[in-house]
């Protein structure tokens, strides 16, 4: 850690961190330490009041509906840029927090061109060169970047419209409406992908932990640079156990 900034993380992630305590029981390993999962909560409790709030002013059939739930008409209009400033901070926070892990890769690029066996689930394992997150994952943050900076620089000229003008508010909207709608879009892909899709994947935002199971499942790579064990080995090894016990 060299940059202001990067120490500015270190620093944040040690002193929330000493604030919490994960357990890691037998047969798991530390995914996200509390830090990590503080930000990721902060993130979604700020983002799904902008949504809300931002939906009741965007549609006249929620109106009644949502903008009781912050105090009426004027304080959801009042309320909803800032709760979207929130999201967006404390996102950057997380982008300082995962900006190593989340970068591009020559092994995303594999991953990429075989997303179509990772989508059918044609193979029980992922390659072994997939780490901390897969290719999919990152394009999903990275996604999910760029549409937060454009909610934000959109969202000035629909706040302060005197200042900006009618040209500037009227493109505000549009591109305010593409980037919320890609967000929530992504938002939908990534519930699906952390509680349907890939089963023990939420506790890794609840308690911090992931079964050793999990890891050399869905993250090979990581889970050898996390045990320092092969983990094609201790797949077969589990399936060498479970064999008898299928058999009785």
């Amino acid at each position: 850690m060299t940059t202001a900034v990067e120490r500015f993380d270190d620093g944040a992630r040690r002193r929330v961190n000493a604030h919490g305590r994960t357990t890691v029981g037998e047969g798991e390993l530390l995914r996200h330490p509390v830090y990590t999962r503080m930000l990721h909560w902060i993130v979604a409790i700020f983002f799904f009041l902008a949504f809300l709030s931002g939906f009741a002013l965007y549609t006249p059939w929620l109106y009644r509906a949502l903008t009781p739930i912050f105090g009426g008409g004027p304080a959801t209009r009042l309320l909803h840029p800032w709760f979207s400033l929130g999201f967006v901070v404390f996102f950057a926070l997380q982008v300082l927090n995962w900006i190593i892990p989340m970068t591009w890769t020559r092994a995303d690029s594999r991953w990429i061109r075989r997303v179509k066996t990772y989508v059918t689930n044609e193979e029980k394992l992922e390659p072994e060169d997939v780490g901390f997150f897969n290719a999919g994952q990152k394009m999903y943050f990275w996604a999910i970047v760029v549409s937060a900076l454009v909610f934000l620089v959109s969202g000035f000229p629909m706040w302060f419209p005197r200042t900006f003008g009618r040209g500037a508010v009227a493109i505000g909207y549009v591109l305010h409406d593409v980037a919320a709608l890609v967000m929530l879009v992504g938002l939908i892909v990534h519930i699906y992908e952390s509680t349907a899709q890939q089963p023990g994947t939420f506790q890794a935002m609840t308690r911090g932990t992931v079964s050793r199971r999990w890891a050399w499942t869905h993250h090979p790579a990581w889970y050898r640079d996390a045990t320092g064990r092969d983990p094609r080995e201790d797949y077969q090894r589990a399936l060498a156990r479970e064999s008898p016990r299928s058999e009785m």
